[in-house]
């Protein structure tokens, strides 16, 4: 499974037959114990819509700001909970046909019914065609970091060959992906991460390496300063004042991830941000619209179908466990482990 390391649920509980699908689903946000696993009516295909038996869907910290309500969209409800998926089409609808395998990475908010369900009625404008010789497991870990990844650090932070990037938190899933997509574009890269990832990021192809734990400001500034053209900020610290220090001029910073703290959010030093014509910005993918999802689809797919992009770790999980699931993103360092769910 392209050097996935997967391990396989047992005991996996047997479900009667029914009428309905199965799903699990939230009748009110809150917390991961509101997460309900039972039948509901089969979705129904609207114009533009596309029917999809789900094979696998995985679990995103953002799927439990959703639940939780943390971060506030529009929901139907009952709701289905996550929004990436790997299937097949059911019906041949939208220039889609039957059997087709595909994926989807932005169900779940703004309105839509999430993924979690053995039947989704997907937008047509995002579903993508996934490359038949790619292993669904394997997409539906890295489809979403994936995507960020791609629109973070090539749209947002405008990558280009020969430029010099900073990726922090390059151990996790989107900075692994972010490693990857700049090195592939022919930047040089220097990757900051937890020492156990530091292996893994030298293998992405991460030119410098160094453990966020011990003091790598002062050897990287010694090296580059203020030499990097573009810093991509996954760890969630958002020290913009150190990173504006580094930054060359025309420099891009892309801050995906937490609020930083106090300190870090007061700290910003505008006067030689502007001086060195350097620009800031935040992303975050519920943001992101049918043309970026689009664009990052097609890159992802070529990187998939040629085995450049894989996950760390995949723990398998039932949809019957979706709440247990949702409690461990919750509580646990994953440390780039991905938790997938299966249907019956």
């Amino acid at each position: 499974m392209l050097g996935a390391i997967v391990r396989h649920i047992v005991g996996r509980p047997r479900i009667p037959q029914d009428v309905y699908m199965r799903a699990a689903y939230i009748q009110q946000r809150g917390p991961a114990e509101n997460i309900r696993y039972g039948t509901l009516s089969e979705p129904v295909a609207h114009a533009g819509e596309v029917i999809v038996q789900v094979d696998a869907v995985a679990v995103n910290p953002v799927d439990t700001f959703v639940r939780s309500g943390s971060y506030l969209t529009e929901i139907p409800l009952p709701f289905v909970v996550g929004r990436d998926l790997v299937g097949r089409v059911v019906h041949g609808a939208a220039g889609f046909q039957a059997g087709e395998k595909v994926w989807c990475s932005s169900l779940g908010y703004d309105g839509r019914q999430g993924a979690t369900a053995e039947l989704v009625a997907v937008p047509a404008e995002r579903l993508y065609r996934l490359p038949v010789q790619v292993d669904p497991l394997v997409a539906v870990a890295v489809l979403h970091p994936a995507s960020t990844a791609y629109l973070a650090t090539v749209e947002y932070g405008e990558v280009r060959s020969g430029e010099t990037v900073l990726i922090l938190g390059a151990g996790g899933n989107v900075g692994s992906a972010a490693v990857a997509l700049a090195v592939g574009s022919g930047a040089m890269v220097i990757a900051v991460a937890s020492h156990r990832s530091l292996d893994r990021c030298a293998q992405l192809g991460a030119h410098e390496v160094y453990d966020y734990t011990a003091d790598w400001v002062p050897q990287v500034s010694k090296a580059h300063h203020g030499a990097i053209d573009v810093c991509v900020d996954t760890s969630g610290v958002n020290d913009v004042a150190m990173a504006v220090d580094l930054l060359a001029p025309h420099g891009r910073i892309v801050l995906l991830s937490g609020d930083g703290t106090p300190e870090t959010q007061r700290a910003v030093p505008l006067g030689p941000l502007y001086r060195k014509s350097g620009s800031l910005r935040g992303f975050v993918m519920s943001r992101a619209t049918v043309r970026q999802l689009a664009d990052a689809a097609q890159r992802i797919a070529m990187l998939l179908g040629t085995g450049q992009i894989t996950p760390n770790i995949i723990d398998l999980m039932h949809f019957s466990e979706t709440a247990r699931a949702h409690r461990r993103i919750e509580t646990e360092v994953m440390g780039g482990t991905r938790l997938v769910l299966l249907p019956a």
